[in-house]
Formats: structure tokens, C-alpha cells, sequence
């Protein structure tokens, strides 16, 4: 491995390309089309037939349906049946494609992911490519806030939208209910056992400047930035892509931290 330390100390470093490389490189292939892209931003509204589909993306019928067949493959839309519009000859069934519920968000949390590697590749394209859908996919989805995905657990996938400039982490404390919570806390479910209660929060994000910082409060099992423990109630910066762990375990909760326009 080779590159500035500091760099490798807060990313996953792949020696060699794995296997599913070439099905990341398909996966960008089909996020990559401009149309597909709009095709997503018109389900999000509400289903549509191939021929409406057609008319709003301006392309062909055989076009518009090969688009949707790519979506489909990769789970982001789904067809059901539907009434067409009313013609001479009345009313005819048709198919209506819609957006899977959560789809967009799946689709930045594993964008998220990718980042978080340092690819060791020669094909630099691939790379490129990766930033291009992301920067694409995230810019329609979250817009400009920073986010917080949770990687495994019963709340796997679940974004927390940051709006505020001090964010209290940890979990559901059931002895004070509602009355725990403050405006911003990211709240975690009681499955997150090894996390400790938001009434003591397991850690503080909070922004400073154009930073980020992220501070261990304290909590029994510790937080790891990018599996490196930090010290308690000293603060660290975070970038995007970065990967926080409090506590360490299945009951433990992971973050994947993403800050748009910070690439």
C-alpha cells in the first residue's frame, strides 16, 4: 500500500480488485444515463405508464422501455397493473411503473460505501465514473445536508438528515420517552444495546467553521473512527465516506458518514 498515511488511516485500502469490481462498473453503467436518472425523478411523483414515461423523457417507446428493464434488473422501480388513459375504445389495463420505497436512498448509501474504498485501480474511469453518479444521485436525493447512514442492525439503510449544527448521538433512553429527545438528536432503537442513552449521549457531531467533528462523550463502549478508538471528549474531524462505530459488536451501531460537496 502506498499514499499519504493520514489518507489510509480513514479508508478501507483494497490491495487487489475483487470480484464484484466489474458489477460496480454495470452498476455506475446504469445510474450513469442521464435519462434513467430522470426516468427516477418522475416515479418519485407517481406511477407512470411506458408511453407517459416516453412523452416526458422524450424518447422513443422501445427506448423508454429499455431503460425501465435496466431499473427493474437492479430493483430501483417495480411494474404493477394499472388503468390507461380513456379512449374511444374505453379503458384498457396497462403496466405502471413506480419507485421502490427507499430505493434512492439505498442507492447513495452503497454510492456511500464505495467511496469509503480506495480503489486500487488502473482503470481510472471507473473511479471517476463513481463520483459523477454520486455527485448526480446524491444532488437530487439529499441536496447539500450531511447525513448519517446506519449500516446494519434492525435499522439498517435508515438516513438521519443533519439540519443543525450540533447533533446529540445514541440510544432511546425508554425511563424518559420524548421528553429525552431535543430537536436534531440522532435517536437510535433500543436494539443498539451497547450504545449509550441520548440522556448521556454516546457522542457529539458538531459543525466548527466548514468542519465537522465528531467527540466521544464519554459512552462505556468507546467510538471508532474508521476502527480507530478515539479519546474521550476529545473532538476529531470527520470527512465523507468515513465510517463511525460506537461500541464494538452486533449490538453496537455503525455510521457512514456523508458530507455532499466536500469531495
Amino acid at each position: 500500500m502506498t499514499g499519504n498515511p493520514d489518507d489510509m488511516a480513514r479508508t478501507v485500502v483494497l490491495d487487489e480488485v475483487p470480484d464484484y469490481f466489474s458489477e460496480l462498473s454495470e452498476y455506475l453503467e446504469v445510474l450513469s444515463n442521464s435519462q434513467r436518472l430522470k426516468i427516477l425523478k418522475i416515479l418519485e411523483k407517481k406511477p407512470r405508464d411506458v408511453r407517459m414515461i416516453a412523452a416526458e423523457i422524450q424518447t422513443s417507446y422501445e427506448n423508454t422501455k429499455k431503460h425501465l428493464d435496466r431499473l427493474m434488473s437492479m430493483g430501483l422501480i417495480r411494474k404493477e397493473v394499472g388503468l390507461g388513459q380513456q379512449t374511444s375504445k374505453g379503458v384498457h389495463p396497462v403496466w405502471k411503473y413506480s419507485l421502490v420505497p427507499g430505493a434512492m436512498e439505498a442507492v447513495v448509501r452503497n454510492l456511500g460505501i464505495f467511496s469509503n474504498m480506495r480503489i486500487q485501480l488502473a482503470d481510472s474511469d471507473l473511479k471517476k465514473r463513481l463520483e459523477d453518479v454520486r455527485n448526480a444521485i446524491e444532488g437530487d436525493v439529499i441536496g447539500d445536508n450531511p447525513m448519517l447512514v446506519i449500516l446494519g442492525g434492525p435499522e439498517d439503510g435508515k438516513f438521519f438528515c443533519i439540519q443543525v449544527p450540533e447533533v446529540r448521538i445514541g440510544r432511546v433512553d425508554s425511563q424518559y420517552g420524548d421528553l429525552s429527545i431535543k430537536e436534531g438528536d440522532m435517536v437510535l432503537s433500543k436494539e443498539y444495546s451497547s450504545v449509550t442513552r441520548i440522556t448521556k449521549p454516546h457522542a457529539h457531531l458538531r459543525k466548527e467553521g466548514t468542519k465537522w467533528l465528531l467527540e466521544d462523550r464519554g459512552s462505556t463502549g468507546g467510538t471508532f473512527l474508521n476502527s480507530t478508538p478515539l479519546q474521550k471528549r476529545v473532538p476529531v474531524q470527520v470527512h465523507d465516506g468515513d465510517l463511525i462505530e460506537l461500541s464494538k459488536g452486533t449490538s453496537g451501531a455503525r455510521l457512514l458518514v456523508i458530507l455532499p460537496g466536500s469531495r
